[in-house]
């Protein structure tokens, strides 16, 4: 997943040399608007015999200089405004997934020792004790070797749909947030090769605030990055106070059952899926930017669709296949 965002980074900074391109096109389409709005200001202060305000005139030349300069003055202002907030919520990310890869190991661990510690699990999780057992009987205890076997094929077979199904979670929970990340680089190369033009527009009449404009939406899918990192601890730190409860609990409590613990992984990676989806949201609510929140909320409606469908038939033929293997054992 690491490599597939790198990737991305790395794609925004090969396309970013293509606004260069629409550079030139753009100069003239802000020379002829800047013709316009001098002539129409120029005139009008002349007809009224009033001074001319020299001042408000500079704003075409302004124009044109930004578009003269656009990776270096516009884009790499930007860049260099908000890049400290990317870098900034990235380390706490990578803090927190190291902290819940050593726990989540410790966990594993306490949960295979916990099994073994009780003589009525101890032999589902551990293959000495199981041959051990099977060793001591004889055929007279036949009925209780087969119950057995099937008990241990049944653990075997709930562990496998379980791994299986919480592997298929991992899958769409990483799949969402690369959406996200493609989505994000997507628009902010369209946004940084179509900037100059935006640019130029404004020179004319009636399209003053397309700067404004501009900057609001570059900005404001350019926080889904930092958003999305910051979601993305928050989780890892959930996830780390369930594993140190879950930890706790089989060090101090023998009645705990570790399948409870399981099944709440597995809503509480439902609940990040959908937190995902919410991002361009949330990034709405630090900068407003018009027209796009409809899309944003877009994104989201067909995202958790997606997710919604995928989710279904992942849970379909999870609940077939065990049904399957259920019958097979029966048999």
């Amino acid at each position: 997943m690491d490599n597939l965002h790198a990737i991305l980074r790395a794609l925004y900074q090969d396309m970013m040399p293509l606004c260069s391109e629409m550079i030139t096109a753009s100069k003239t389409i802000a020379g002829l608007g800047g013709l316009f709005y001098l002539a129409y200001r120029v005139w009008q202060q002349l007809a009224r015999a009033e001074p001319i305000d020299v001042f408000p005139l500079l704003r075409p030349f302004a124009i044109l200089l930004c578009i003269t300069f656009f990776p270096t003055i516009v884009i790499g202002t930007i860049n260099s405004i908000l890049s400290p907030v990317v870098t900034g919520t990235n380390k706490l990310l990578n803090g927190q997934t190291f902290s819940l890869e050593e726990y989540q190991k410790q966990k594993d661990q306490l949960e295979y020792e916990f099994m073994k510690r009780n003589p009525e699990t101890a032999y589902l999780v551990d293959n000495e004790v199981f041959d051990q057992m099977i060793n001591q009987m004889g055929w007279r205890d036949l009925g209780v070797m087969t119950g057995m076997y099937i008990e241990r094929a049944m653990y075997n077979m709930k562990r496998s749909v379980q791994s299986f199904f919480r592997g298929v979670l991992e899958s769409i929970f990483v799949a969402v947030s690369l959406v996200v990340d493609v989505l994000r680089t997507f628009f902010l190369i369209v946004l940084t090769i179509l900037g100059p033009i935006a640019f130029a527009i404004s020179a004319f009449d009636g399209f003053q605030n397309n700067i404004l404009q501009w900057i609001s939406r570059y900005i404001y899918v350019y926080i889904w990055l930092p958003v999305s990192d910051v979601f993305s601890s928050i989780l890892a730190q959930i996830q780390i106070l369930m594993l140190k409860n879950d930890i706790s609990e089989m060090q101090n409590n023998p009645d705990f059952n570790p399948d409870v613990s399981n099944s709440v992984y597995v809503i509480f990676m439902i609940i990040g899926i959908i937190g995902y989806l919410s991002i361009p949201i949330a990034s709405g609510w630090i900068v407003q930017a018009g027209g796009m929140s409809g899309m944003g909320r877009n994104i989201s409606n067909v995202t958790q669709r997606t997710a919604a469908v995928t989710s279904g038939v992942i849970g379909s033929l999870t609940g077939n296949i065990a049904g399957r293997l259920i019958k097979r054992f029966k048999k």
